[in-house]
């Protein structure tokens, strides 16, 4: 948020409206580009791949703009109190729709397990369907259809990932109160630190799944149990590649001496997803690696 909510000692306007922008356009035109993209993609047209990079590079370009106008108006005390709680509420949301994300595939994850693995090995779908299958979690699907693969113990690198992104957590939470107590050189120290945790979890997970692929042979296409593996661990390494990716554009502010002990939600919203992504991790480590 702003260094401050007035100008010249003079409050912000209740609701700051900005001028006409063309960044939704183009950000839209971005994403149907990369959707068209991804779409011939999969259907093995030759320039798919091409127009889904251009498309990611084209967003990744307005959105710097974007928030580069977003930061200025801030920076320069347009924004009121008013604009800080509605910055809240659409940050909260966002968070929310990632809890929900996430829900989606927790929730497949126990609906196979439960319900459709102990179904499909029952007598009758035996009988009927697949006399040679092992109602166990996992499986390798009926008459041996999916390769052998073993599983990914939580033993070592998902507890080490565990503990750094624990750590950072802490990290952050330290760098926060510095900033509320106008300590700037402390809060740049933890933060550094905090991103440092989270590029070396993302490393972490790389080395994980080079494991994983060439060791255990578990792929993607290794039967339901591979597909949401790498689709829950996967996405969970995204969204930390996106949140460490966050909090540097956050240091980097800091550095140029943006956001006050008293107004800094650039910061508190950064820190949001950040432990919201800690939390989505302790669910992982439960109910992917360990049960």
């Amino acid at each position: 948020m702003s260094a401050s909510h007035s100008v010249q000692g003079k409050e912000a306007p209740y609701y700051y409206v900005p001028a006409d922008s063309a960044h939704p356009v183009r950000s839209a035109v971005a994403l149907l580009a990369t959707g068209i993209g991804a779409a011939a993609w999969v259907n093995d047209v030759s320039w798919g791949k091409w127009l889904v990079l251009a498309g990611i590079l084209g967003l990744i370009v307005v959105l710097y703009f974007w928030f580069g106008d977003a930061i200025h108006e801030s920076e320069t005390g347009m924004n009121s109190k008013r604009i800080d709680l509605s910055y809240r509420w659409g940050m909260s949301w966002f968070i929310f729709s990632e809890v929900m994300f996430f829900a989606g595939f927790f929730g497949a994850l126990w609906y196979v397990r439960t319900i459709t693995t102990p179904w499909l090995g029952d007598l009758d779908h035996k009988l009927m369907l697949w006399p040679d299958f092992q109602a166990a979690w996992p499986n390798f699907g009926p008459a041996g259809v999916v390769e052998h693969f073993q599983t990914v113990g939580p033993f070592w690198l998902p507890t080490i990932n565990t503990a750094l992104l624990l750590s950072s957590g802490v990290t952050l939470t330290i760098a926060h109160h510095a900033l509320r107590e106008n300590h700037r050189g402390k809060t740049m120290f933890w933060l550094f630190a905090t991103v440092v945790l989270g590029f070396v979890f993302v490393a972490c997970q790389a080395y994980e799944y080079h494991h994983a692929i060439t060791e255990l042979n578990l792929k993607f296409n290794s039967g339901v149990y591979g597909s949401l593996f790498y689709m829950l661990t996967g996405f969970h390494g995204f969204h930390v590649i996106m949140g460490a990716t966050m909090l540097t554009v956050i240091l980097i502010r800091l550095m140029r001496g943006h956001f006050t002990a008293d107004h800094h939600f650039g910061f508190e919203g950064a820190a949001w997803y950040w432990h919201f992504v800690d939390v989505v991790w302790l669910g992982l480590y439960l109910f992917v690696y360990w049960f």
